[in-house]
């Protein structure tokens, strides 16, 4: 019996054939799937990483931005003065020896892992109860989805074993999202990582996973400050809080001309990180924020912050905070003949807001990541295989997931069982990855730079419309377009 090794773009199978004879037809399919996973530029990429030693750095393009996450020239800071140094605009390199290390022999199953809110717990650091866990277990829905179709397409297709999801809590202490990372990445031993959704722990996630040098992708926090941490092993595929922001504030003061826009928000890292870019774009544009109010989670009751904003004399509320929250102060707001008009986070589009507001959420906009009702096969199919799967809708965790997992598919099945060559091919793809979310183009700093939008809810569903939808042209023209067909104005014109 000879052992053969059989090149495909670059990439190879090991298959243990007798003679070295004729392939098998399973052993075919395997190949071609993977070649058909490897286009030209990843095909220069493997080129690239697997011909240095472990001395040796590859000689690798990295990407440069001419301006930081599209932002426009009049909320960018500084006042138009030329900064002497601007962060976050060159990629970073990973300059270890990590990619020397060979692919192990002994493997029964590929794992990778998956870390969330997933079960109750109480912490300081989510600011009492916590209260993630039902976006957390739809991050898993769809993990556990991915995962699954891959092992049904072959599972690990240079091996022909199977991918094994290997599922952590995110309960909020201090260090022990951190812990978790460490147990998965050396006693689980997983390959990469997917997760999480509360800033502070996924900020304390990443610092550990640079110790252990192992990649790890976010689909759930949109803290803006995540990605800002210089750190070569995270990329996130979400639209961040900033972007939507910006689009809020560009429809709030350069379209619809309000002038005193007030602010109610949850007193967690969420709501705090959320409105800063608000707050600063606001600003700069000449319409600094009357009055930000914040609130402690588990209240029932927002007449104090309420009351502050109705003496301020608003002209428009903007709400960062959950589903639940969102809806009890719009309520109130309305109780208290406060008829301003209400924007929200992504966090409100949710059939929970709309049960719990009820006639109220008429007219509610509120920003988004993604646009789920665009037409495109790849979200469809995944629809109908995510309710055949668990019997319900897939929402944004869910979805956001899904393309997070397929996307660490899609690197160790290209790679091989390396971590550092599994960033590296995620890293320096030049491609948009065609998600169900949309295309997910990656910034210089592995940020989803892909377009984001404003959902206005009317006539008992949510209305999607992008910048060019609603004619609010800036500066720069998005890396990636995730489409959109409805046209209509969130004004109601």
């Amino acid at each position: 019996m000879k052992i053969c090794f059989v090149t495909g773009c670059a990439a190879l199978l090991l298959v243990v054939v007798a003679g070295c004879g004729e392939v098998p037809s399973e052993q075919r399919d395997a190949q071609a799937q993977l070649e058909a996973l490897i286009d030209p530029d990843t095909e220069d990429v493997l080129r690239r990483i697997n011909s240095v030693s472990a001395y040796e750095v590859p000689e690798m393009e990295l990407r440069e931005e001419s301006d930081y996450a599209h932002t426009s020239e009049d909320v960018a800071p500084f006042g138009g003065v030329k900064p002497y140094r601007e962060h976050f605009l060159q990629q970073m390199e990973y300059t270890g020896p990590g990619r020397a290390i060979p692919e192990p022999a002994d493997l029964e199953t590929v794992k990778l892992g998956f870390i969330g809110p997933i079960s109750p717990t109480v912490s300081v650091a989510t600011g009492g109860r916590s209260h993630e866990e039902a976006l957390g277990n739809k991050m898993l829905q769809g993990s556990k989805l991915a995962i699954e179709e891959a092992n049904a397409r072959g599972g690990y297709l240079r091996r022909e074993i199977p991918f094994e999801l290997i599922v952590k809590n995110d309960n909020g202490l201090w260090g022990a999202s951190g812990n978790e990372i460490v147990d998965m990445a050396y006693k689980d031993e997983v390959w990469a990582i997917l997760g999480t959704i509360d800033g502070a722990n996924s900020h304390i996630a990443i610092r550990v996973a640079l110790k252990a040098e192992v990649f790890m992708i976010n689909s759930g926090d949109t803290d803006p400050t995540f990605i800002e941490t210089n750190i070569p092993w995270v990329a996130r595929c979400i639209g961040d809080d900033r972007q939507q922001g910006y689009l809020l504030v560009d429809y709030m003061i350069r379209k619809l001309g309000y002038e005193r826009i007030g602010i109610i928000r949850s007193s967690n890292r969420y709501g705090r990180f959320g409105v800063r870019e608000i707050m600063d774009s606001a600003r700069r544009l000449g319409r600094p924020v009357v009055l930000e109010m914040a609130y402690a989670l588990d209240r029932d009751d927002y007449a104090l912050q309420l009351s502050r904003l109705k003496a301020a004399d608003v002209d428009a509320i903007v709400h960062w905070g959950d589903a639940q929250e969102s809806a009890v102060i719009l309520n109130q707001m309305r109780s208290m003949d406060m008829q301003q008009p209400y924007f929200a986070s992504d966090r409100t589009i949710s059939d929970e807001f709309v049960e719990l507001a009820g006639a109220n959420a008429e007219g509610v906009i509120s920003a988004s990541p993604w646009n789920p009702n665009r037409s495109d096969p790849r979200l469809e199919t995944f629809r109908g295989d995510f309710r055949e799967r668990f019997g319900e809708e897939p929402e944004t965790y869910a979805a956001h997931a899904y393309d997070g997992m397929n996307m660490l598919i899609w690197a160790v099945q290209v790679a091989g069982l390396n971590r550092a060559k599994i960033r590296d091919v995620l890293a320096h793809r030049t491609r948009p990855w065609p998600g169900v979310t949309g295309d997910i183009p990656l910034s210089s700093a592995l940020d989803d730079m892909g377009e984001v939008y404003l959902a206005r809810f009317e006539g008992g569903t949510w209305k999607y419309l992008s910048r060019e939808d609603l004619q609010i042209p800036r500066r720069d023209a998005p890396i990636g377009n995730r489409g959109g067909e409805n046209t209509a104005s969130l004004a109601g014109e």
